[in-house]
């Protein structure tokens, strides 16, 4: 029809693509460590109370070789605990949504493992138990609940359009849940296995830490808790800069995969993509 003319395309503003999100946390970090160095000039703050960032890096570099064997050691046993949690975690949620007496008689079980502060189990994981089968055992415990509760809540939350489709066509229990139950699940056993990757770090750490005070230990946090006994500061910084860059890498992983999995077909990942 005359007079009518289309409307106006709105472009999507520069902000919004993809480099700023990259650059934007850079600038924010970059200005983090410029102005922790001004504080510690300024300030005249000593070392072996506050270390600057430039001492934290040579300290790093300096003792790499003792910190990157620590890592190691924090990393695999995160690993080990994070592929317990996870074959445990999916395993138990498979069986409480076949049987519910089952889910009744063992969910308020989980749920005490998960209300239990990991650093007050770990000394007597060490007690009773060998060392690195304690720290494998404290990091199961932490990251093992968040995939059992994600796993279950995506197995029951099915739509129930196509569960009575399923019914209608007579579909056998082992085809609903490979055919539907499953699927539907995947996002949220995705998003219960990206916690659970920090969770399970954060859980080898505790008992590392537990560890340490006994005074056996080779990880990250047994390196922390002998720098705090010796007063060398500068390791715990760089200790902890490589436990947190670990965390990053464990996370940005797990999101990686989710996306891969989910980018065909999934709303969550069919958005980012817009």
């Amino acid at each position: 029809m005359k007079g009518l003319e289309p409307l106006p395309v709105v472009e999507r503003a520069s902000g919004d693509g993809g480099w700023p999100r990259i650059v934007w946390p850079v600038v924010v970090c970059v200005a983090g460590l410029v102005a922790w160095g001004l504080v510690i000039r300024l300030g005249e703050i000593p070392p072996y109370i506050l270390p600057g960032p430039l001492l934290v890096g040579q300290t790093l570099v300096a003792d790499w070789p003792i910190l990157s064997a620590s890592l190691g050691v924090t990393l695999l046993t995160a690993l080990e605990g994070f592929i317990a949690a996870a074959i445990g975690g999916i395993a138990l949620a498979l069986l409480f949504n076949q049987s519910k007496w089952l889910e009744y008689s063992l969910l308020p079980y989980a749920i005490v493992l998960q209300v239990t502060p990991v650093i007050a189990i770990a000394p007597l994981m060490l007690i009773y138990l060998p060392q690195e089968v304690a720290v494998v055992a404290c990091a199961w415990i932490v990251a093992f609940f968040p995939v059992l509760a994600n796993t279950t809540l995506g197995l029951n939350s099915v739509d129930r359009n196509l569960a009575g489709l399923f019914q209608l066509n007579r579909a056998s229990r082992w085809q609903t849940l490979r055919y539907l139950q499953l699927p539907s699940a995947l996002p949220y056993i995705l998003g219960g296995l990206r916690i659970a990757g920090g969770l399970s770090l954060i859980g080898a750490v505790a008992a590392e830490i537990a560890a340490g005070a006994a005074g056996s230990g080779s990880g990250l946090a047994y390196r922390i808790t002998e720098s705090s006994y010796r007063l060398n500061i500068p390791r715990m910084f760089a200790a902890l800069l490589l436990l947190s860059v670990a965390g990053i890498v464990i996370y940005m992983l797990l999101a990686l995969a989710s996306h891969l999995l989910l980018r065909r077909w999934h709303e969550s990942a069919l958005r980012k993509e817009k």
